[in-house]
C-alpha cells in the first residue's frame, strides 16, 4: 500500500475536534485510526533529528505531553494508549520508524477484509420531479444543445436543461396512438439533421424537427410488418450525409435504413406535394424496398427467428450491426455489411439464458453482455465459442452494461436486493449474495408497525402498508412521494398491497377492497375511490391475487374466495372448500351447499358472532378455512383447455388447496404442517416448487410440477412429493419469497424470531442475514448434492417423528383413512379444542394483536403437544359413567408383595450438651474481629457523622 493510499484511509472521519466525533464507538476507537495526514506531518516534524545521522526517541511521558501540545486534540490517556500499542517490545521509548511501521501494519491487516466487505458508496440519488404518467422508455442527451430528452409510454416528451431542470413537455403522439393500449416504444436522436425518431406500437416511426418550437412531425414511416421496439442511429462525423438508422422488432427482424443525403433530405418528397414545410410526408416500407427513394437504401436479416430484439446498434469500426435477444440461441448477432454486396454476413453468439443488453468498446475490441444468469461476459467479436472473460458479483439478472472509456471503467446494473421491515417501522435493504445490510430507513410510519410491503411494476418504488391505515410510496433513497389514506374511519391493519397497471388495490381489516387510481398520483395525499363491485365478502378480506389480464381473486377469513373481473370490478363467483355459488348481484349472499348438511349455523356470521354467542364454537371451526395466501400458477398455460389447477390457497387450517378457476372446482388439497395451525406459502416462477411455512418455524418444500393437473371429478387428498423439510426459525414464519440465483431456486424467509434466512431447494445450508462475517452464497452451490435415497430416508425419518405426535389409534390408519377420519370429525357435534394462535401478518411475536379489532384465533380438531395461551372456550357436559375398575394384584394380595422386615437396633447417638452448659463467656466484637477492621469501621462512622453535621449546617445557613 502506498503512503498516499494509507493517508486516504486514515483521513476518513479524522478531522480533529467535535466535528470528527460521532458517537461513543468513534470516541473510544484507537487514536491512530483517527489521525489525519496533517496530524502525521506535525508529528513527523517533532521526530525530526537535528542531524541526519541521529534518531529522535521519546519516552511514554514525553510522547503524551508533546503530542497533546503539537497535534492540538486528544487526551494524554489516548496518546498513552497509542504508545503502549506501538511499544510492543516494552523498550520504554519509540521513534518515527516505530510509529509509522505500526500504523501501516494496522492498515495492511484491515485492507483485505475492508475491500472484501465494502459496498460502493454512491452519492444519494436525486429524483427529478417529472410529469410522466407511465414508464420512461428512453433517455438521450443532445450534445449540440446540451439538453436531455425523456419519453414515456403515453407519448409525453420532456426536455431537461444541462442542470437537470425541466424546461418543457410536449405530447408526441400520432393519430393511431390515441387509441387504447398503443404507446411509444423507443426514441433516438438524429443529431446531424436536428431531428428525433420515435417508434410506436402502431408499427410506424415518426421523425420530428427539433429546430421548430412545437417539434412538428416531418416524416411518418408506416407499413412495417412488426412493431419496432428498439432503435439506434449513427452518422459519419467526416461526412454527415452518410448515416444509418437501425431498428429491431418483435418478430426477430433487424432492419436498417442507410441515408446518403441526410443533410439535404432523408426521404424523397412525392411529386406534386405542397410546399408547406410543416406538412407531414407519409412513406411506406414498401416504397423503401422498391427503391423509389433514391436517397436511402434498406437491408435486413431474420436470424433471431421470432424472438424480440431487445437492443440494436451499428458500429463503424466493425462495420456491423449488433443485435441481441433474451433467447439462448442466436443471442447476439453481428451482421457484417459488405458494400459490394447487398446481403449481410452473419455471426452469432449463443449465450445461456440470454442477455438483457450489451455494449462495445472499440479500442479494446470487446463486447460486454449483461447476462440473465447474473454474469457479465466479455467477448471477442471474432471468437464465438466462449467469452474471453467473465465478471462475477451480481446475485440477480444484469439489466444493463456500459463502458466508460474516459475513466477506463465498466458499469453493470442489476436488481439484487432483499427488502425487509419490522415492527419498529424500519425498512432494511440487504445484499442477497452475502447477507450484508446496505441501507436502512427508520421511522417510516412513526410508531406504527409496517404490516406489508410491495414493489411497483418497474421495481423503482416501494409501497409500505402500516397498522395506522396508511400506505406510503418511497423511492430507494428514503424519500416518501405519496401517502395513501386507507383507514378513513380509523386505524386499519393493512394485510396486502396489490399494484396493478393503472390502479393500486389495498386489502385490510374489512370486507371491501380499497382502490387508488394511478391518475391521482400527482399529489402527496391520495384518497381512495369507490370499488364498483361493492361488498361481496361476509368477513374480513385477508389476501388477493391477479391472473392477467382480468381475473382477480380475494380470500377472506371465513374461507371464501371471490372471483372478480378486474376491468368491470364486478364479482361473478364464490369458492369455498364446502360449497360454491355464482354471484348475479350484490345481494346474492346465500350459498349453494354442494356437500349437504354439515353446518349448524345457517346465517352468515357477524363480527360479534365470531367471538361470542351460542354459535361461536362452530364458527371457530368454520374459520379453520381462513385464506391467508393466494397464488396463481401463471406458468401453467392452456389450463382453460386442458383442465387442471391454476390457483393455490392456504391458511388457518394448515391445508393447501388447488383450484380450477375456469371450472370453479376444488381439485386437490393436503395438510402441510404436522400439527394444526396457520401457514403461508410461496412458489417459484416456473411453478415447480411450493414452499410452506408454519407457526413453529418449519419450512417445507414440495414438488408441484405435476400436482393438481387432473380434470377428474374426484378430489385429490394425497400430498405432493416432499423435497425438503427443516426448521430454519425458532418461531412463526411471517413471510416467504422464492427467487432464482445462478440457476438455483432460493427460498427467503423471515420470522417472528427477528431473523431472515435464505437457502435453496436441494439442501444447501441456511444462511442468516446480518452476520458479522459475510458469507458468499455462491460457494454453497458448489457443494455436492445429497444422494436422492439419503434425502428420501431423511424425509421419511422426519415424517416418522412428526407422525409420532399423533395418538396411537390414528397411527394405525392409512392416509385415506386419515382423511376420512378428519372429514368425520368435522361433522360431529363435539370437538376437541386447541389453544389459540394469533395470525401475524408481519414480523411480530404472538400476542401482539390482543387489543385490535378482531384477534384471528384459529382452532383445529386435533390435540397438539404444546400450548402458548389459555383456552378460549370450554364445553361442560355430563360425564360418562366409567366402567368398574379392578384392583391390581399387589393391592388384593399385599402379603405376597410386601414383607415385613425386622428392624435392627441402631446405635444410639449421644445427646449434645445444651448451650448454656458449655458457654464460658459472652461473645463480643473484640473477640470476633481483628482490631484493624474495628478501627476502620469506627473511623468511617465518625467521618459519616461529621459529613452529615456539615450538610445540616449548610442547609441552616441557606434558610437564614
Amino acid at each position: 500500500m502506498s503512503y498516499s493510499s494509507a493517508a486516504l484511509e486514515l483521513d476518513r472521519g479524522s478531522q480533529p475536534g467535535p466535528q470528527r466525533t460521532e458517537g461513543e464507538e468513534h470516541r473510544t476507537a484507537l487514536l491512530g485510526n483517527r489521525l489525519s495526514v496533517s496530524d502525521f506531518v506535525k508529528i513527523q516534524k517533532v521526530f525530526e533529528p537535528p542531524e541526519p545521522t541521529q534518531t529522535t526517541c521519546m519516552s511514554r511521558e514525553e510522547f503524551m505531553q508533546r503530542m497533546t501540545e503539537i497535534v492540538g486534540w486528544g487526551t494524554k490517556e489516548e496518546y498513552g494508549e497509542l504508545f503502549d500499542k506501538v511499544d510492543v517490545a516494552q523498550d520504554g521509548f519509540l521513534n518515527w520508524d516505530k510509529l509509522t511501521s505500526f500504523i501501516l501494519l494496522v492498515l495492511y491487516e484491515n485492507d483485505d477484509p475492508a475491500k472484501a466487505a465494502v459496498v460502493p458508496q454512491w452519492k444519494d440519488l436525486e429524483f427529478l420531479p417529472a410529469k410522466h404518467k407511465d414508464t420512461i422508455q428512453k433517455v438521450i442527451f443532445l450534445k449540440s444543445s446540451s439538453r436531455y430528452l425523456t419519453i414515456s409510454k403515453e407519448g409525453l416528451l420532456a426536455i431537461w436543461g444541462e442542470n437537470l431542470k425541466l424546461q418543457k413537455t410536449l405530447p408526441i403522439t400520432s393519430d393511431a396512438t390515441k387509441l387504447k393500449h398503443l404507446w411509444v416504444t423507443s426514441l433516438v436522436s438524429l443529431e446531424n439533421v436536428n431531428k428525433i425518431a420515435v417508434a410506436f406500437t402502431s408499427k410506424e416511426i415518426c421523425f420530428y424537427d427539433l429546430l421548430s418550437e412545437e417539434f412538428p412531425c416531418q416524416y411518418k414511416l408506416q407499413g412495417m410488418k412488426g412493431t419496432p421496439i428498439c432503435m439506434d442511429y449513427w452518422y459519419d462525423p467526416l461526412d454527415a450525409n452518410e448515416s444509418i438508422l437501425s431498428f429491431g422488432d418483435i418478430t426477430g427482424k433487424v432492419q436498417t435504413i442507410t441515408f446518403t443525403t441526410a443533410l439535404i433530405s432523408l426521404f424523397e418528397h412525392p411529386a406534386g406535394a405542397c410546399a408547406n414545410e410543416e406538412a407531414t410526408v407519409t412513406i411506406t416500407w414498401a416504397e423503401l424496398l422498391s427503391g423509389y427513394h433514391r436517397c436511402c437504401s434498406t437491408s435486413e436479416h431474420k436470424l433471431h427467428r421470432g424472438d424480440w430484439v431487445r437492443q440494436v446498434t451499428y458500429n463503424a469500426s466493425l462495420d456491423a450491426i449488433i443485435s441481441s435477444t433474451t433467447n439462448n440461441t442466436n443471442t447476439v448477432v453481428l451482421a457484417w455489411r459488405e458494400k459490394s454486396k447487398k446481403h449481410l454476413k452473419m455471426t452469432s453468439f449463443n449465450i445461456a439464458q440470454g442477455i438483457h443488453a450489451f455494449d462495445y468498446h472499440s479500442q479494446l475490441n470487446l463486447i460486454v453482455t449483461a447476462g440473465i444468469d447474473n454474469r457479465v461476459c466479455l467477448w471477442n467479436p471474432y471468437v464465438v465459442s466462449k467469452p474471453v472473460g467473465v465478471l462475477w458479483g451480481h446475485s440477480d439478472s444484469v439489466i444493463a452494461v456500459q463502458f466508460f472509456a474516459a475513466r477506463k471503467q465498466l458499469f453493470s446494473f442489476s436488481k439484487d436486493k432483499v427488502i425487509s421491515s419490522d415492527v419498529g417501522s424500519t425498512v432494511s435493504f440487504w445484499m442477497i449474495n452475502n447477507g450484508q445490510k446496505i441501507k436502512q430507513f427508520t421511522g417510516c410510519h412513526g410508531n406504527a408497525e409496517i404490516s406489508t410491503m410491495a414493489l411497483d411494476a418497474n421495481e423503482t418504488r416501494l409501497l409500505t402498508g402500516s397498522t395506522d391505515g396508511t400506505v406510503k410510496v418511497w423511492d430507494f433513497n428514503g424519500f416518501c412521494h405519496h401517502t395513501l389514506n386507507v383507514g378513513q374511519e380509523g386505524a386499519v391493519e393493512i394485510s396486502q398491497i396489490l399494484v396493478l397497471k393503472k390502479t393500486t388495490l389495498v386489502i385490510g381489516q374489512g370486507r371491501t377492497i380499497t382502490v387508488f387510481q394511478l391518475q391521482n398520483f400527482n399529489q402527496f395525499f391520495i384518497q381512495p375511490e369507490e370499488w364498483k363491485g361493492g361488498i361481496q365478502h361476509r368477513d374480513d378480506i385477508l389476501c388477493a391475487a391477479l391472473l392477467p389480464p382480468q381475473t382477480l381473486v380475494t380470500g377472506s377469513y371465513d374461507g371464501e374466495i371471490v372471483l372478480w373481473n378486474k376491468s368491470t370490478e364486478n364479482a361473478h363467483h364464490v369458492l369455498h372448500p364446502d360449497y360454491q355459488r355464482p354471484l348475479e348481484s350484490q345481494t346474492d349472499t346465500e350459498p349453494q351447499n354442494l356437500l349437504g348438511a354439515g353446518r349448524n349455523c345457517s346465517s352468515p356470521p357477524t363480527g360479534d358472532q365470531a367471538t361470542l354467542g351460542a354459535c361461536s364454537f362452530e364458527t371457530d371451526i368454520k374459520y379453520n378455512n381462513a385464506v391467508m395466501r393466494l397464488c396463481f400458477l401463471e406458468a401453467r398455460k392452456n389450463i382453460a383447455v386442458t383442465g387442471g389447477a391454476n390457483l393455490v390457497s392456504c391458511g388457518g387450517s394448515g391445508y393447501v388447496r388447488f383450484w380450477d378457476t375456469f371450472k370453479k372446482v376444488l381439485l386437490a388439497e393436503f395438510l402441510a404442517p404436522s400439527g394444526a395451525g396457520s401457514i403461508i406459502m410461496s412458489t417459484d416462477k416456473l411453478n415447480q416448487y411450493l414452499a410452506t411455512g408454519d407457526l413453529d418455524g418449519w419450512l417445507k418444500i414440495w414438488n408441484i410440477e405435476e400436482y393438481g393437473l387432473n380434470s377428474s371429478e374426484s378430489k385429490i387428498t394425497q400430498a405432493p412429493a416432499l423435497i425438503r423439510s427443516f426448521q430454519p426459525h425458532e418461531d412463526q414464519i411471517s413471510a416467504l419469497e422464492m427467487c432464482e440465483l445462478g440457476g438455483h431456486s432460493l427460498i427467503i424467509s423471515s420470522s417472528a424470531d427477528c431473523s431472515i434466512c435464505v437457502t435453496d431447494v436441494c439442501g444447501a445450508p441456511v444462511w442468516i442475514f446480518g452476520q458479522a462475517k459475510h458469507w458468499q452464497i455462491e460457494n454453497c452451490f458448489s457443494l455436492p448434492k445429497k444422494d436422492a435415497n439419503l434425502m428420501e430416508s431423511e424425509i421419511q425419518e422426519e415424517n416418522v417423528r412428526e407422525i409420532s405426535l399423533l395418538p396411537k389409534e390414528e397411527l394405525c390408519l392409512d392416509p385415506t383413512e386419515h382423511s376420512l377420519l378428519d372429514k368425520k370429525n368435522k361433522d360431529e357435534s363435539t370437538y376437541k379444542t386447541r389453544s389459540s394462535e394469533v395470525i401475524n401478518l408481519s414480523i411480530k411475536y404472538k400476542g401482539k394483536n390482543i387489543h385490535k379489532k378482531k384477534s384471528y384465533n384459529l382452532y383445529n380438531d386435533e390435540v397438539t403437544q404444546k400450548s402458548s395461551s389459555p383456552f378460549r372456550s370450554l364445553s361442560i357436559g355430563a360425564l360418562k359413567a366409567l366402567p368398574e375398575v379392578r384392583k391390581p394384584a399387589f393391592l388384593l394380595e399385599a402379603e405376597q408383595y410386601f414383607r415385613e422386615e425386622q428392624e435392627e437396633e441402631s446405635p444410639k447417638i449421644p445427646e449434645l450438651p445444651s448451650l448454656y452448659e458449655t458457654l464460658k463467656a459472652v461473645f463480643v466484637e473484640k473477640n470476633l474481629f481483628p482490631k484493624e477492621i474495628l478501627d476502620h469501621e469506627q473511623r468511617a462512622k465518625q467521618l459519616c457523622q461529621e459529613t452529615s453535621s456539615e450538610v445540616k449546617i449548610k442547609r441552616n445557613k441557606k434558610h437564614l
